[in-house]
């Protein structure tokens, strides 16, 4: 039985929440997210709660129940406050910029890369940071993933992109192991 798919789904103060069909639409300050339900799923809106209930028992609608619960929180909590991803690299040379739609970055190879920036993202950089934000908390963590794996940070010196609190685990080099 799903834990995360029984329990209620609070609704944030200031944020409109429509359910109609198939769909539940989130809006809050003028930012709309929208989440399409799956088949065998309900939703209700209770007060101030949305109540998740799945119509049969079968495998598939099980594990539906619990996800469509925790996508259900993430718009809600996507159009109050959104989401943040922050990155950091370091390496000599290693450059990032923002142009536009895109994210251009030269991190040591012979060509830059350019990323296009979905719609509803923004990225800043400052100095060696990156900031990812939106309303969409997979298409945010998607991008920082694709920005991520252009250049992952390496144990010998630690150079690359990784994410702000994520841990390296260096190894000594030949010298030292010798």
């Amino acid at each position: 039985m799903s834990r995360i798919g029984n329990r209620p789904i609070g609704i944030e103060e200031g944020v409109a929440v429509e359910v109609t069909g198939n769909k539940v639409v989130a809006s809050c300050n003028g930012k709309n997210s929208e989440l399409q339900i799956p088949q065998n799923i309900t939703v209700k809106k209770e007060g101030e709660n949305l109540i998740v209930a799945r119509g049969n028992e079968d495998k598939k609608t099980k594990s539906l129940h619990g996800l469509t619960a925790s996508m259900l929180k993430n718009i809600i909590t996507g159009v109050k406050n959104g989401f943040t991803s922050e990155l950091q690299f370091s390496g000599t040379g290693y450059r990032v910029s923002v142009d536009g739609n895109q994210v251009i970055l030269n991190m040591g190879y012979s060509h830059e890369i350019r990323m296009e920036i979905p719609e509803g993202v923004t990225v800043e950089v400052k100095k060696n940071k990156i900031s990812i934000s939106g309303t969409e908390k997979q298409v945010v963590g998607q991008l920082a993933a694709k920005i991520r794996a252009v250049r992952p940070p390496e144990v010998y010196k630690g150079k690359g992109i990784k994410y702000k609190d994520e841990l390296i685990k260096r190894k000594a080099g030949k010298k030292a192991a010798a």
